[in-house]
């Protein structure tokens, strides 16, 4: 399990990575089952609605570089969500919850019963791990603003 957790945030550090400019993140509940576990990141900075699409859309192309396959597409206009495999069997999945705030998971496969460590990756702003994840209170001036409007 331990490995498998490892694994689990490498996929998230890869995810963040990958969206520029960053955002703030915080680490949401470890979860353990019988013989899979779940890694979660919930993400602080305000993410506009009129940012929201394109969002999602760099998670969804960076997920495809690296070989997860889109396995379904939430569209909904207020919740939406993107769920994908990685070619080694985890399932990722990002989803819009209340206000806006994305929130990140990836679940492993079955494996092999261990001890499991906190995740060792410093948060990128306010670490809330063990207590309640607030909703999105960091302002960026790319993320958090309204779109331009469109020229004529």
């Amino acid at each position: 399990m331990q490995e498998a957790a490892e694994r689990a945030d490498s996929i998230l550090e890869g995810t963040f990575r990958a969206i520029r400019p960053g955002v703030k993140w915080t680490h949401g509940e470890t979860t353990v089952g019988s013989c899979d576990l779940s890694r979660r990141r919930a993400v602080m900075t305000i993410i506009s609605e009129q940012r929201r699409g394109g969002f999602l859309g760099v998670v969804e192309r960076s997920w495809r570089k690296s070989g997860y396959e889109i396995t379904s597409v939430n569209s909904s206009r207020r919740f939406p969500a993107i769920y994908a495999k990685s070619p080694d069997g985890f399932g990722i999945r990002l989803s819009i919850g209340g206000e806006g705030q994305p929130f990140f998971e990836v679940a492993t496969p079955c494996v092999e019963k261990s001890e499991v460590a906190a995740p060792t990756a410093e948060t990128d702003g306010p670490n809330y791990a063990g207590g309640p994840i607030p909703r999105p209170d960091i302002h960026d001036d790319f993320w958090s603003a309204p779109s331009p409007p469109p020229r004529a």
